[in-house]
């Protein structure tokens, strides 16, 4: 009721009704990266994992996990923060199709989430999948034969 008033006195007094009008913003979201940007990224090493944070201070718990289980096989890889940009940050989900961080590629093909990495590798596929690829997994065991 006050703020009709003002708008009413103010027209009165001759001033514009627009004077009175609360500001709005307009948020757009990010522009995603291109597909052959994150393309490049994904094949640039046998294993990426995009995060938030990164390995030496990962910022959520599920990129952690990530990072803790490869730091058990001893696996090298690029890792990218999607913390530090909303288009690297929406670019991967749209490449992936996949709409939560972190995600992991295994030679250029998306793995999945923390939830994917934690049952490779408590079931041993994670050994395999790396092996594939040329990795040889800390946890990997000897064989059977290489025992002495």
């Amino acid at each position: 009721m006050a703020l009709l008033g003002r708008i009413a006195s103010g027209v009165l007094a001759g001033q514009s009704r627009r004077q009175f009008l609360p500001l709005t913003r307009a948020f757009c979201a990010p522009a995603a990266l291109e597909p052959k940007e994150i393309d490049k990224l994904v094949k640039n090493n046998k294993v990426v994992v995009f995060m938030k944070g990164n390995p030496e201070a990962p910022r959520c718990g599920f990129s952690n996990a990530v990072v803790q289980i490869l730091r058990m096989h001893s696996v090298t890889y690029d890792s990218h923060d999607v913390l530090s940009s909303d288009a690297l940050r929406q670019g991967i989900k749209d490449y992936s199709n996949w709409p939560t961080i972190p995600q992991i590629f295994i030679n250029g093909e998306f793995v999945g989430g923390c939830d994917i990495m934690l049952q490779m590798h408590q079931n041993g596929e994670l050994i395999d999948e790396l092996k594939k690829v040329g990795i040889k997994s800390a946890l990997a065991g000897e064989p059977e034969g290489d025992k002495k």
